[in-house]
């Protein structure tokens, strides 16, 4: 009898022992996922830092080509390899507050004249192609000489846009470009460039 007694102290404690085990599996795992968040935010965070840029749009500046209320994504490392281009849509900062990111489509690059005549953009004299365009715009503004290292930004809802042609800073500089916008993903999803 007292062998039996024996034998139940100790399945008392192989019992008290599994629930430490227990503990220790829960607390590892609890390890497990706080260190798989943790890294899934310190990647998130070098993305949104260094890679792409995240933003909203809300106005209709940018229509039929961006609708107010889309989220995008666009490239900080495109300009790292090619130049700015007429056409590109970007994210920038916005030169008369640069607390506010902007996105606009690059229509005059440096050391061009950008002028709007009857609703047509030329650039240097010579009409701009515009396929993307809501509508033209009204009245006439310029010539505007686009300095060198800057951009001259124009929305796709030309009547609805303010862009370098009402800003008091008239110009992007290159170093304020965040970045080339490559896909609108909300909501639906649409290829920009």
């Amino acid at each position: 009898m007292e062998q039996k007694g024996m034998n139940t102290n100790m399945d008392n404690f192989e019992t008290a022992g599994n629930g430490n085990s227990k503990k220790q599996k829960v607390f590892k795992e609890i390890v497990s996922w706080s260190l798989c968040l943790l890294g899934a935010f310190i990647i998130a965070l070098l993305l949104t830092k260094y890679v792409i840029v995240n933003a909203y749009v809300p106005t209709g500046s940018m229509e039929n080509t961006i609708m107010p209320g889309d989220r995008i994504i666009a490239s900080r490392i495109h300009y790292y390899f090619s130049e700015p281009k007429r056409g590109d849509i970007v994210v920038f900062r916005y030169p008369d507050n640069e607390e506010v990111l902007y996105v606009k489509r690059i229509i005059g690059l440096p050391n061009e004249t950008v002028e709007i005549k009857d609703g047509n953009v030329y650039i240097n004299g010579k009409l701009l192609e515009e396929p993307y365009i809501k509508e033209k715009a009204y009245g006439d503004f310029g010539p505007y000489e686009v300095p060198e290292g800057c951009y001259f930004m124009l929305g796709d809802n030309r009547n609805g846009s303010t862009d370098s042609r009402r800003w008091t800073n008239k110009y992007v500089k290159k170093e304020k470009i965040l970045g080339k916008a490559l896909f609108k993903y909300f909501p639906g999803f649409k290829i920009l460039w």
